[in-house]
C-alpha cells in the first residue's frame, strides 16, 4: 500500500470516471461525489479515486447492474456495509486499483457523513494533517492488508466526526457534485 502526495488530476479523473459511470447507467445515478483522500488536495492518499453515488433506490441500480459492469466495474453488493453497493475499477492491464464506488440511497446519513468529513478535512488543515498522520500509522501497521488498514482509520474518523456534531446534526450538502 502507497500514500503519494496529492495529485492534483485526481479531480479531473474523478470528473471524468463520473461521465463514464453516467453514460454506462444514465439518469438513475442522481449525484456522484468525489470523496476519500484523493478529495482533499493537502494530504497524502491511496492513488485511489473514491466516488460516492446517490441513486433514488436499489432495485432499479440493481437492475442496472450489467451497463456498471460493462463499465468496468468489477460489482461487490454490500460489502460488508449494510445498506450500500460497492463496485470496484481495476485497470485491465495490471490489475491496479482505480476505483472505489460507493452507491447508497438518498437520504441515507452515510452520505451526509461522508461528504461532511470530506469538507471538514478540506477545510481545516489541522484536522487534515492529524488524519494523515492517523493515515500513516496504520500503513505502518497493516502495510500489506487493506482491509485492517481501513478498520485502524475507523476509530480515529468516528471519534473526529463525534467532535464535528455528525452524529447529532447532519452536515450541509456540498454545493459541487458532477
Amino acid at each position: 500500500m502507497e500514500l503519494v502526495p496529492h495529485n492534483p488530476g485526481w479531480r479531473q479523473l474523478a470528473c471524468e470516471e463520473a461521465q463514464v459511470l453516467r453514460k454506462s447507467a444514465g439518469s438513475i445515478f442522481l449525484a456522484i461525489h468525489h470523496i476519500g483522500s484523493t478529495a482533499v488536495p493537502s494530504i497524502r492518499a491511496k492513488p485511489v479515486i473514491d466516488l460516492m453515488a446517490e441513486v433514488a433506490n436499489f432495485d432499479l441500480l440493481d437492475e442496472n447492474q450489467a451497463a456498471i459492469e460493462s463499465a468496468g466495474y468489477e460489482w461487490r453488493g454490500e460489502n460488508g456495509v449494510p445498506a450500500r453497493r460497492y463496485c470496484v475499477k481495476n485497470d485491465p492491464q495490471s490489475g491496479v486499483r482505480l476505483v472505489h464506488l460507493h452507491c447508497f440511497e438518498r437520504g441515507n446519513a452515510e452520505i451526509d457523513r461522508h461528504l461532511g468529513f470530506r469538507d471538514l478535512l478540506r477545510a481545516n488543515p489541522r484536522i487534515a494533517r492529524a488524519y494523515e498522520a492517523e493515515k500513516h500509522r496504520c500503513k505502518e501497521l497493516h502495510p500489506d492488508d487493506s482491509n485492517a488498514y481501513s478498520r485502524c482509520k475507523s476509530e480515529w474518523i468516528q471519534n473526529v466526526e463525534r467532535g464535528a456534531g455528525f452524529v447529532k446534526n447532519r452536515v450541509a450538502r456540498p454545493l459541487a457534485s458532477w
